[in-house]
């Protein structure tokens, strides 16, 4: 559809540490909670409230991923960029369930930490990392599960 846009933009903090697996065709892929927080003040009360949104966040970006599994843990601040999508599955029980999560693949995402929370920070040159795979690699990541149908759709 011509004309749309797809694109999350989140700022918030991990619930555990990642957890990192290889798919089948040997490429990490990396998988997170995201904590975004609102604060208010209640205007009876006036006391302080608070709403916490808790985001599943999955990587598909081989080198998104690694940056994910060297420096990423449990309480560590990060922006993202990406794109929401929501997918069917069936659990265990036989029960067909629905997931929504934010999808990071592709040339257009993006991650960037905002503290240095890890051990592993004096590594780091830049706190900020942002997707800067090869084209190639790019293209090939952002054609997984795509269905390429030759025929002409009229």
């Amino acid at each position: 559809m011509a004309g749309s846009i797809n694109k999350v933009i989140l700022l918030g903090r991990l619930g555990a540490d990642p957890e990192i697996r290889m798919s089948q065709d040997g490429k990490k892929i990396a998988k997170f909670s995201l904590a975004t927080s609102e604060s208010w003040k209640d205007k009876q009360s006036g006391e302080k409230k608070e709403k916490t949104e808790w985001h599943k966040v999955i990587i598909f970006s081989s080198g998104l991923a690694d940056i994910t599994e060297k420096y990423l843990k449990k309480g560590s601040l990060i922006y993202i960029e990406g794109q929401i999508s929501t997918r069917k599955y069936t659990d265990q029980s036989g029960i067909e369930k629905y997931i929504t999560e934010i999808v990071l693949q592709g040339y257009n995402c993006q991650l960037t930490m905002i503290d240095n929370r890890s051990e592993n920070s004096e590594n780091l040159s830049s706190p900020s990392i942002d997707n800067t795979l090869d084209k190639k690699e790019s293209v090939d990541d952002s054609l997984q599960g795509i269905d390429i149908d030759d025929e002409v759709p009229f």
